[in-house]
């Protein structure tokens, strides 16, 4: 197991809170905000009830305006807002929590040798527990280490990584989450070290404008890490090697590119399952953060019934993205008036709508192609998804979206691989769910055509290998490390 250790370093914003706010009519109010449980209790003077004050500060809490979310006169205003009138003269000032509350957003780990000042040594004995909030997930003395923090609040937060062994070679792969590749065999000769960074989405079901997303089983069991409040990293390669660790939370500013799928792109929990959902992280570099919100089973119906899409705008940002990617469970809808040209490209358009409404950028994406071939053109494959990938296609033309065409690159892509070796990029004998390779080569294909129409989020991609979809990487070259399989089989994702 490599060496970790860590130091929490709070996070204090006491000194710019605790001053006066600019003055209004009535007697002073003093808000008290707790840091590390982020609750908020007021004590209101005459000017209104107490029970008004404690209202607004309950609905600033629900929807995720806390102390780090803002500065005091935004406070301020939000208050003046909410009460329709000028609140009185405000103190902000911050009292310890009175319940067990997350490590600060900020973190530190090291692992060899005496730890530098204010560092905390972590030994391959750690195993989490809620109290501190960090550990490894379980005691193995062979890769892949799972390596968890509790962390705050959902969002985006940026990891900094020192990989290198004094002594020997190293080779290290990284993921996050559920197995999303974030840093790809990253080798380093003895004594030498490389510092890498990337920014991880983290997220629960709660909505900050009301409700929760209604989660599958699931995804509460073997999907748990995409919806607990821990960031977990896997550490993982013939020789991983983890000098230092650092996470802190990543600049709010910073455009997030939201994924809403189904199981071809949601982040599959389990081998020999994955999705380029999962692979795609890899390409993308810390000026852009991916938040992979697919999920198997899903068509954009349920997506919506589910409050999917509604957690989705409670979060996304002008400057963000919305990849949408849907049309196999589409496809199996039934009912008067269903079909890819009404009811599934009126959807389109209420998820292109709803990003735009709230300043972010639509990209829609035909559905990956089954592995079906052609019986009577037998190395040339079948379109069995219908008129839903000419639905797409129609949609973007109509509300002028940009459109990547993974349905028609990923025919492509099989028929380039043959009958025979196709399979080869699928989990077993599925013919829908794709396997590491197939992912990978998938999520090369998509990067390269943001590249080549230049869209928006091209700009933030490390490296394109100009991939040409009808001439893949051979299956003998791919070799990024999969997890153990488990003991029993896989539960295949919901859809086909």
């Amino acid at each position: 197991m490599p060496r970790i250790l860590m130091i929490l370093t709070a996070v204090i914003v006491a000194p710019a809170w605790a001053q006066d706010l600019p003055d209004g009519a009535g007697k002073d109010t003093t808000v008290r905000i707790c840091t590390g449980c982020h609750g908020v209790e007021m004590f209101a003077g005459s000017h209104k009830s107490p029970n008004d004050w404690d209202q607004t500060i309950t609905t600033m809490t629900e929807k995720g305006l806390s102390i780090n979310d803002a500065d005091y006169a935004t406070i301020l205003d939000y208050l003046s807002k909410s009460l329709g009138t000028t609140p009185p003269k405000v103190t902000i000032s911050s009292i310890a929590p009175s319940i067990p509350s997350a490590p600060s957003a900020a973190f530190k780990f090291s692992f060899t040798g005496d730890p530098a000042p204010g560092y905390t040594k972590i030994t391959p004995a750690s195993l989490y527990k809620d109290d501190p909030g960090y550990g490894y997930e379980a005691a193995t003395d062979k890769p892949p280490y799972y390596f968890s923090v509790r962390v705050p609040e959902e969002g985006n937060y940026k990891v900094t990584i020192t990989l290198g062994d004094s002594q020997t070679a190293s080779d290290t792969t990284v993921k996050a989450e559920l197995r999303r590749l974030m840093l790809e065999k990253i080798q380093t000769a003895p004594g030498t070290f490389e510092i890498r960074t990337f920014i991880v989405n983290t997220r629960t079901p709660q909505i900050s404008t009301g409700g929760e997303v209604k989660l599958k089983d699931r995804e509460k069991t073997t999907e748990a890490r995409a919806w607990d409040n821990k960031l977990t990293l896997e550490f993982t390669g013939p020789h991983p090697a983890i000098r230092t660790l650092e996470i802190e939370k990543a600049d709010p500013t910073l455009p997030t590119l939201y994924i809403a799928g189904d199981s071809t792109s949601t982040d599959q929990p389990l081998e020999p399952f994955n999705s380029w959902g999962q692979m795609i992280t890899r390409f993308y570099g810390t000026g852009i953060v991916v938040a992979n919100n697919g999920e198997s089973g899903e068509s954009l119906r349920g997506f919506l019934g589910e409050q999917r899409l509604a957690k989705l705008m409670s979060v996304i940002k002008p400057g963000d993205f919305l990849f949408i990617q849907m049309g196999h469970n589409d496809q199996k809808e039934k009912g008067e008036g269903v079909g890819a040209f009404t009811t599934y490209a009126a959807d389109l358009k209420t998820f292109v709508d709803a990003a735009r409404q709230h300043g972010a950028t639509p990209v829609l994406l035909t559905p990956v192609s089954r592995l079906s071939f052609d019986p009577a053109r037998p190395n040339k494959i079948l379109n069995n998804l219908g008129d839903y990938p000419e639905a797409v296609r129609k949609v973007g033309r109509e509300e002028n979206v940009p459109v990547i065409d993974l349905n028609a690159m990923s025919q492509r892509f099989y028929e380039a691989l043959g009958p025979v070796a196709a399979h080869l990029a699928f989990a077993g004998a599925d013919t829908t769910h794709h396997d590491n390779y197939g992912s990978y080569e998938l999520a090369k294909a998509i990067v390269t055509t943001i590249k080549q129409q230049n869209l928006p989020t091209a700009k933030y991609l490390l490296d394109v290998p100009g991939f040409d979809p009808a001439h893949p990487d051979p299956v003998a070259t791919f070799d990024i490390p999969a997890e153990p399989r488990a003991p029993i089989p896989a539960v295949k994702p919901y859809g086909q």
